[in-house]
């Protein structure tokens, strides 16, 4: 813009210049002395620029412009304003320097950003939209898949509940089978029925009330539902819980504490310990198994991750850990170095109160 303006303005000076050039020489052969060239310069037609004319001593013979501050170069830019000086050596009419001066280059700067900005925004809206609508054409297909698929599972689920029901209650009515087999049997059933409760969390998204609950009877009960399975990998378990009360949904709870408990004894090798302790509103689930390297540390609460594939597991007990921990403002961190176990510590809010 400002190079076009420049050729512009300077081809207009010389028109000017020429235009001077041809009076001069046509009064210079009339002979005429009455000739009045302030008149003829005010009066001599030019293009849509402001003008100046200027004698060899830069004083103005008539000028529509106002503190020329330069007459050294052909072409300058002062306070976003345009000027081109055309000098004649020759002086004719007294004229030896003839200025223009153009106004509108800010002007016309800030309509070309603004042009160039709305451009931009009209395409990047543009592209948005036709991105939205052919997302939504080519993923409606996987979108049709992934909800075909967890109907499957959640009626899967579902199905699981009835016979894992009916184990539970036929083992409770054995008689004269070896201790060892029914511990074993008992174990298996309530590891299962702990996957089930986690997989109906997940996919039933009700809203549960919330009520007010002993944690340390919660956590007790818990342990004691997993008797079973934690002896069956002969792990000693240390329980240390005050009373201590919260407010929350007792499902919720349940899968909490079900998916830390069931964590630890997972990745625990037999003979390790797990210690639970509660105090001061902080719940510690402490493991002397495996431990998690601190690269993968981040990764464990992801959906479906499983650090150990050799442990078994779906990969959703510690995401579901993380997705209510976050729902009701616990604060969940993690201690943990490979083979040296881990802990995993929860701190709860206060009940106003108590």
């Amino acid at each position: 813009m400002k190079s076009a303006m420049k050729f512009e303005m300077m081809y207009q000076s010389r028109n000017l210049s020429s235009k001077i050039v041809m009076e001069y020489m046509k009064n210079n052969k009339k002979g005429l002395k009455t000739f009045n060239k302030v008149k003829f310069l005010q009066n001599l037609k030019h293009c849509r620029f402001k003008v100046g004319y200027y004698d060899k001593n830069k004083d103005p013979i008539y000028t529509e412009i106002d503190n020329v501050v330069r007459f050294d170069t052909d072409f300058f830019i002062k306070n976003m304003k345009c000027y081109t000086v055309a000098e004649d050596k020759n002086t004719h009419l007294g004229v030896r320097y003839i200025v223009l001066k153009e106004n509108d280059l800010a002007k016309e700067m800030n309509s070309l950003r603004i042009k160039i900005i709305g451009y931009l925004v009209f395409s990047f809206i543009l592209m948005g939209a036709v991105g939205y609508f052919l997302g939504r054409l080519f993923l409606q297909p996987v979108r049709e898949q992934i909800e075909s698929l967890d109907k499957f599972i959640s009626d899967t689920t579902h199905e699981l509940n009835t016979p894992i029901s009916a184990i539970l209650m036929t083992i409770q009515s054995l008689k004269d089978v070896e201790p060892k087999k029914m511990k074993r049997l008992e174990a298996s059933a309530k590891r299962l029925s702990t996957m089930y409760g986690s997989l109906t969390y997940r996919l039933e998204r009700g809203v549960e009330p919330s009520e007010d609950l002993c944690l340390a009877n919660i956590i007790k009960e818990r342990v004691e539902f997993i008797k079973e399975l934690i002896e069956s990998k002969r792990l000693s378990v240390k329980v240390d819980v005050d009373a201590t009360e919260i407010y929350m949904p007792k499902r919720s709870v349940y899968r909490l504490v079900d998916n830390l408990l069931s964590n630890a004894v997972k990745y625990s090798d037999v003979g390790d310990g797990i210690c639970v302790t509660l105090k001061n509103n902080v719940l510690k689930v402490k493991d002397t198994g495996i431990g998690i390297d601190e690269k993968v540390q981040e990764d464990i609460f992801r959906r479906y991750y499983r650090a150990n594939d050799e442990r078994g597991g779906f990969g959703i007990g510690l995401n579901i850990v993380l997705s209510i921990c976050k729902k009701y403002k616990i604060k969940l961190d993690l201690e943990s170095k490979k083979d040296m176990g881990s802990t995993f510590i929860l701190t709860f809010h206060k009940i106003k109160g108590k």
